[in-house]
């Protein structure tokens, strides 16, 4: 099955690609890849393929579906949303610390050596010190990208904007007061960019909650992008980090446990992951405590046995109260291992 995370890899980010996979029955485990409704990959030919395709043509979130008596779950794979800031500086820190605890992949952009590496200590993944046009450059174009544009002084603002405008991304965001934006698109449109793409920047950046402080503002604008990542089609993807330590750890056996359903009011979402290695390492998340807990030592158990599961956890009872888990939900997960 290493041969569908290598397809996730190198598939174009930029398309609508879609995974299914079988959680029972005889041909348990078993994974589908549709780019823009084409096939682009099966672990097996199978005919249940074809009656899946009919049913993905208006799914917009992860779910499971039923096909011949066999469940199968669906999601949108596009990949881990990608924050972009431009600018390392009083604003920019609180927003990287705030999309690194929201899952972002975060990149910083600046031409300063010691704000960069400001921007290192709050934890984002990758800064580039380089001008502007330059660390633009580099960044792979995807429909998951997310900018931020807070320059100094707003030095560079619009010369970022210039370059991010007409490029694929799920939100453009630029820092500034109404007068100075309104004269900014105004700019922009006697250059020959068009009224739709700059109504499509969200300038003044951020919900309007009052910010004052770089803390607060941080906070407004992490908002409307939660608000705006909330209103499009759910992406529950795979990340880099996952990719990477599926494809670079030849030796170790490992298992994917994917939220596959939910119901009340669990801590994540469907389609969250945790990657669970037989060492007993894991990287993600399905919403920790005892849940995760529980749901770890049967994946160790199930990797001895190279077993498919579902498993429902519950976290309704008093057990899981006196934990700390007062969320009150349940969640079936899919624990999968991984052939290499």
């Amino acid at each position: 099955m290493i041969q569908y995370y290598e397809k996730v890899r190198d598939i174009d980010k930029n398309k609508i690609v879609i995974s299914a996979v079988i959680l029972d029955g005889e041909n348990v485990g078993e994974k589908a890849l549709w780019c823009d409704g084409s096939y682009v990959y099966q672990s097996q030919e199978l005919n249940i393929w074809d009656e899946v395709s009919h049913k993905l043509k208006q799914m917009t979130k992860p779910q499971s579906i039923e096909v011949d008596g066999v469940r199968i779950f669906c999601e949108v794979i596009n990949g881990q949303n990608h924050l972009i800031v431009c600018g390392a500086g009083h604003v920019s820190i609180p927003v990287i610390k705030i999309g690194k605890m929201l899952g972002f992949y975060v990149t910083v952009i600046d031409d300063r050596v010691q704000f960069t590496n400001h921007a290192i200590q709050a934890g984002a993944d990758h800064v580039i010190c380089d001008d502007f046009m330059s660390g633009l450059e580099s960044i792979e174009d995807n429909v998951n990208n997310y900018f931020v544009i807070v320059t100094r002084g707003h030095r560079y603002d619009q010369d970022c904007l210039r370059k991010i405008l007409n490029r694929p991304s799920s939100y453009i965001g630029m820092i500034g007061s109404k007068l100075r934006v309104k004269k900014v698109k105004e700019t922009m449109l006697e250059e020959g960019f068009n009224q739709e793409s700059l109504d499509y920047m969200h300038s003044p950046i951020g919900l309007s909650i009052g910010a004052e402080t770089p803390e607060e503002i941080a906070v407004s604008i992490m908002a409307e992008i939660i608000q705006i990542k909330s209103n499009q089609s759910s992406n529950s993807g795979i990340t880099k980090e996952l990719l990477n330590k599926i494809l670079q750890e030849e030796k170790l056996k490992m298992a994917m446990v994917t939220i596959i359903s939910r119901r009340g009011s669990a801590p994540r979402n469907i389609g969250a992951k945790m990657l669970i290695s037989e060492d007993g390492s894991f990287l993600g998340s399905i919403g920790g405590g005892c849940a995760e807990s529980d749901v770890f030592y049967k994946t160790l158990q199930y990797l001895k046995e190279d077993r498919f599961s579902v498993e429902t956890v519950d976290m309704t009872g008093t057990s899981y109260e006196e934990d700390g888990m007062v969320c009150g939900g349940l969640i079936d997960v899919f624990i999968e291992p991984i052939h290499k």
